[in-house]
């Protein structure tokens, strides 16, 4: 299946009934953002907002990039998606993380399973795929307190996704939800500063 990205959720989560308000600006932000590079579908699920290129013309670079900039979102990661099954996530790890698995001197497997029909707790998922890399991967040290690169596996409810670490994002709340605001900017630091601190609040 193809690449996507996954856009976590920051202090979003922690809003009440109005959370959905939030939710609604964010999706609006990142969708205006990725008009740019291609066609983009944009969902949220599970506190996760979902990028997903509709076709090969979208450019996926230019798109990750501009999603490090959106207020919002805690952190980022690019995934291969799969079916919900050993195999498929095996397969796909090694298809999509083959390559840095062998530069890396060691790893362990990360497993959250959100989807809680599926018949394996995480603890077993990491263990099944762990083994299965180790015996794959055999000059490569199974390292579960600090290993050298992790393999993530998260089984949610319309796929498995496969991925290596994430990168930080913006933080902040989603640009619009706080009003609008006027900034004069002089000729120090401070008031630049001060703009970004108020933009990442919304």
């Amino acid at each position: 299946m193809k690449e996507i990205f996954l856009l976590k959720l920051g202090e979003i989560v922690l809003k009440g009934a109005n959370k959905r308000q939030f939710e609604s600006k964010l999706r609006q932000n990142v969708r205006r953002r990725m008009k740019d590079y291609g066609d983009f579908d944009v969902y949220i699920m599970q506190s996760t907002v979902y990028v997903e290129p509709m076709n090969d013309d979208a450019d996926l670079e230019g798109a990750w990039e501009a999603c490090h900039n959106i207020f919002g979102l805690v952190s980022l990661c690019r995934c291969r998606a799969c079916e919900k099954n050993l195999d498929a996530i095996f397969h796909a790890i090694e298809e999509y993380l083959g390559d840095d698995l062998d530069c890396a001197k060691s790893f362990k497997v990360e497993s959250k399973r959100s989807d809680k029909a599926f018949p394996m707790t995480s603890i077993q998922i990491s263990q099944d795929i762990g083994g299965k890399l180790a015996e794959a991967h055999p000059h490569v040290e199974v390292d579960v307190h600090h290993p050298d690169y992790t393999v993530f596996v998260e089984v949610r409810d319309l796929a498995a996704y496969v991925h290596g670490p994430a990168e930080p994002g913006a933080g902040g709340l989603p640009t619009g939800v706080g009003g609008r605001a006027m900034c004069l900017l002089s000729g120090g630091i401070d008031s630049p500063v001060a703009a970004h601190m108020i933009a990442k609040r919304g």
